[in-house]
């Protein structure tokens, strides 16, 4: 069934010679899908709702089959309506892929520019980064997302993605740009109300503040007669908002551990003090953890990619 859609569908282009109406009305189809509502995909293409519902029920008919189930509040795949949209999704992302890759072929960078990255380094670094960047490329138009949510990069779809932790698993360019050490941070208003731990076996009878990740919040390691062992201090709170948790190890309400890089701000300013101990803490029993730049290797050759990524690993590699 699969394959006989995909050839009806190409079969039907090219004997009524309308390949770029066809593709126009599986573009359609495929965002109204993705949005879950005609009225946002006609949004999002800049057309009339019913000229957008016509090319879908056009596509439904030619097809010879229902797509979607309608209602007024509702829009759903059928049963092969989703085989359809899993067959096509991916096709029609080539085709915009390699459309792209023609169209911009020893051109300028320009166009826009899909950008995602982890929130506080997006906020910290990131983002004045990419003001810099578009103030070289003004025909670039910056497309952001700024989230902590685990991803694939295909499944972002999107062009450069800043992440942190290990180089991932999938089949994309990983560029180290610099190291990830996470860092415990006490205050004076702590160590005032609860002392101060000598020992990193100490640390478990203190109060700790979390960042929460998508897995959940960051244990601390040590590395103690050659074996990882959780030195975690007891959870007093735990949180994904970055700020307001260094705003309460500032106030002396637990200790915090994040990395140097968004710490060091505070510890200049004799706002934190660096918890430091003969034994190093970890966040992970990986020492090999860093800042990477992903994109995928086969879109380089993209203007606007190559620049972006010339661009940030000049800026960030080697950064501690």
């Amino acid at each position: 069934m699969r394959i006989f859609i995909v050839i009806k569908t190409i079969v039907g282009v090219y004997t009524k010679g309308c390949f770029m109406d066809e593709l126009k009305a599986i573009r359609y189809f495929i965002k109204v899908v993705d949005l879950a509502s005609f009225t946002h995909a006609a949004r999002y293409f800049r057309v009339p709702t019913s000229s957008l519902s016509r090319r879908v029920s056009d596509l439904e008919k030619q097809l010879g089959a229902s797509l979607l189930t309608r209602s007024t509040r509702v829009v759903k795949l059928t049963e092969i309506g989703h085989q359809y949209y899993q067959e096509m999704q991916p096709l029609l992302a080539q085709i915009e892929k390699s459309n792209e890759a023609v169209r911009h072929y020893q051109a300028k960078p320009m166009g826009k520019l899909r950008v995602s990255a982890m929130t506080g380094l997006g906020q910290k670094i990131i983002l004045p980064l990419l003001d810099e960047f578009t103030e070289i490329h003004p025909d670039i138009t910056l497309d952001v997302h700024l989230s902590d949510a685990i991803s694939s990069l295909a499944n972002d779809q999107v062009d450069i993605a800043f992440r942190g932790g290990y180089a991932p698993n999938e089949r994309v360019t990983a560029v180290k740009l610099m190291d990830n050490d996470f860092i415990p941070v006490i205050s004076n208003a702590y160590i005032a109300r609860f002392g101060k731990p000598k020992h990193v076996t100490e640390l478990t009878q203190h109060r700790g503040l979390y960042y929460r990740t998508p897995k959940g919040h960051t244990p601390w390691f040590c590395e103690l007669e050659e074996q990882w062992q959780n030195v975690s201090p007891k959870i007093q709170l735990c949180c994904n908002e970055g700020a307001w948790l260094i705003d309460k190890a500032i106030k002396g309400e637990g200790l915090l551990m994040l990395p140097r890089w968004v710490l060091l701000p505070y510890i200049e300013a004799g706002d934190l003090i660096e918890l430091e101990f003969e034994h190093k803490l970890s966040v992970s029993t990986n020492p090999d953890i860093g800042i990477f730049l992903l994109y995928q290797k086969q879109r380089y050759h993209i203007p606007k990619v190559k620049a972006v990524v010339d661009f940030m690993v000049a800026r960030l590699k080697g950064i501690e």
